[in-house]
Formats: structure tokens, sequence, C-alpha cells
């Protein structure tokens, strides 16, 4: 990830990538063109990169110049198109061909045609290699296009957020949920991970989202996922890991506007992890830490037996069952433990002493994310 001035953009197209859309572009433009000498034109300043290697690879005889328009501000495209460098040369007869960095709305388009309107030229093609159809508004025709994006502000490769980031080689896009902690949020039975859960939902503003909780308020409001979920658990089997993700997309986007979230209960496995993180991934985010409390086995078995004589849970008076499902536990988390490690985002907080103490070391971990 990148900061530009006041922004984050992640990765998003690679070097070689464009250099093999480039080289497609030039070879297909030669094969129509065949023996003509076009003239190519790039719209400045974006396009200054994208001419440079497209005339490289072109691989016959060509000329090349530039106009200057102005189209942008921040990161919106303006509908006023100033025309501040105009062409200097006879193009009559000529075949010309626009090369762009990116089109979008197509205002900048519309003033090209506008300009090369009377320049009696013998053909006018467009060739752009980014093009975002969702942005499209004109009818002009787009000759050749080199790569279909989602309307995402980008930069690299010769376009710029306020004058940063042209000299970039690959190309980033705008990442728009710019501040948010999440967490996934670990702990054997007895390590009090619900108590500070909800303190650190407090102290860091953060949704706490409960597996546990979700599943039971989408089967008791009778949603879509909820039936679908309880009639898996109605046969005994499993819930499917995408009917879970959808749950919890589903909490993720009723709280679009939150710091982040602590995810407790999920995931379980490294394949509902990976999913969590397309899940986060698709959001603009991420999960920054896996935060495990490490509790001795045999406090944790004193304290659940203490709980379990105000609980009434069958499961906290067993010391049996207390066992196994500390065993289950760690049987669990040692496969995540994995796969959060090799991320550099796993932190083992320990877990015994006073509610505030551990709070205070949970917090310290979160302070450094």
């Amino acid at each position: 990830m990148i900061k530009l001035h006041d922004k984050f953009f992640k990765p998003f197209i690679p070097a070689k990538q464009i250099d093999e859309v480039m080289q497609r572009l030039a070879t297909e433009i030669a094969n129509d063109v065949g023996d003509e000498i076009p003239i190519f034109i790039g719209i400045l300043n974006g396009s200054f990169m994208v001419v440079s290697d497209f005339v490289k690879k072109y691989p016959k005889p060509c000329e090349v110049t530039f106009i200057k328009l102005a189209s942008y501000e921040g990161v919106k495209s303006t509908e006023d198109i100033q025309r501040l460098i105009g062409l200097t040369q006879d193009l009559t007869g000529r075949t010309v061909i626009i090369l762009e960095d990116i089109i979008d709305t197509g205002n900048t388009l519309a003033e090209v045609h506008r300009i090369f309107k009377n320049e009696n030229v013998k053909s006018l093609k467009i060739a752009t290699l980014f093009y975002k159809p969702e942005a499209y508004k004109k009818d002009f025709k787009l000759h050749y296009v080199g790569i279909e994006i989602p309307n995402k502000f980008i930069v690299g490769y010769g376009l710029d957020y306020d004058g940063l980031g042209r000299n970039l080689p690959e190309v980033y896009q705008i990442k728009q949920t710019q501040h948010m902690t999440n967490l996934v949020l670990f702990g054997p039975p007895g390590a009090g991970k619900g108590t500070q859960a909800e303190f650190l939902k407090e102290k860091y503003n953060l949704v706490h989202i409960s597996t546990g909780d979700v599943f039971r308020f989408n089967i008791k409001n009778e949603t879509a996922l909820g039936m679908l979920a309880k009639s898996f658990i109605d046969k005994g089997e499993l819930v499917p890991d995408q009917v879970t993700i959808d749950m919890l997309n589903a909490e993720v986007e009723k709280n679009a506007d939150a710091n982040g979230f602590i995810f407790d209960g999920f995931p379980r496995t490294n394949a509902q992890a990976e999913s969590l993180d397309k899940l986060m991934t698709s959001k603009d985010s991420q999960i920054n830490a896996m935060i495990a409390l490490e509790v001795d086995d045999e406090i944790l078995v004193e304290r659940l037996l203490g709980r379990g004589k105000t609980s009434g849970r069958a499961d906290d008076a067993n010391e049996s069952i207390i066992r196994n499902r500390i065993t289950e536990y760690y049987n669990k988390t040692a496969i995540l433990k994995e796969y959060y490690s090799a991320q550099d985002k796993y932190f083992g907080v320990d877990g015994v002493g006073s509610i505030e103490d551990i709070t205070e070391r949970l917090s310290a971990v979160i302070d450094k994310l």
C-alpha cells in the first residue's frame, strides 16, 4: 500500500501486465494500419508514459505529437475541459490515432473530437490503455481498449493524484476505507474473551460481531440466510462457510462507517480465514491482527467450574467436558495461529490477571497496529 497526500492506494495492476497489454495494442494497431505512416497523438499529462512505451513497441515508422487538455481536479473528472496546448502541424489526409492513458466519462474524448472536426484527417481512431465502462457517458467509438477497469480512481503509469504518482511503473487503486482496524479475537473457554470484546468495542469504537449472536439473530428473525442456515442445522449438518460469510457480510454492510470490527467465533479454519480475507478486501480493508488470550489450562478449568455454579450451563459443570472444549480450541487455534503468523498478524496476550490488566495488554497490541 502507498500513501499520496491524504489518501491510501492499494496495488491493482502490475507493471508486467501493463507491458503485455501495451505490446498487444501496438501489434494490433500496426496490423490495422498496414504500410501507412500514422500520427500518434498523446493527451498530456497522463499519456506521456503510455505514448513512450507504445511507440517503442510499434514495429513500423510513425510520427508522434502531443496536445494538452485539463479535466481532473483531485480524484473527480470535471465537466470543464480546457485545451491548453494545441496542434502545430497539418493533419490533412492523415490517419490520426489518439493514445489515451484512461477514458472514463468521455468528456476529454468529446473535446478531442471537437478539436479534430475541422482538421480534415483521413481517419481518427481512439486507443486507450484503461477504460471504465461504468463511467462512460458518450457514444464515441473506442477502437482499441487495453484493460477494462471498475469505476474507481487509479494512480500510476502516468496517472496522478494531485500531482503525485505519475512515476509509478504499476497502477494502484484508491483504498476507499481509509482508516479501519479489524481484529479476530480468540481465547479458550473461560479466558474472558466476551468481557474483553465489550471493553475493546467501547474503547476503540469498534463493532463486535459474534458469529453465535449473528446466527441466533438471523434464525430468530427468519431472514433468508437464517432460514437457510437452519435448514442445515435441522438436518444435523454443518452450515456451509459461504452462508456464514454472507451473514458476516450483511453485518459489515450494516456498519459500513465503523472504525473497524472485532470478529468473534470466526474464522475457525484456514478456508474460513481466507474467505474472511476476501470479504475484507472487497470492502477495501483487511484483517489487521488475530489476538489470542493465553491462559493456563488449570486456571481455565478452575474458572469454568466456578462459572458453572452460577451460569446454569451444563458444559461449565463437567470437568471432562471442559477439558475437551479446551483441547478442541487449541486444535483449531493452532492452525489459525500458523495462518496469521505467516502474515505477521498473530499476537498472543497473557489472559491472567485482573480484567483491567488484561485490557491494558490487549490495548498495547492494538495501539501499535
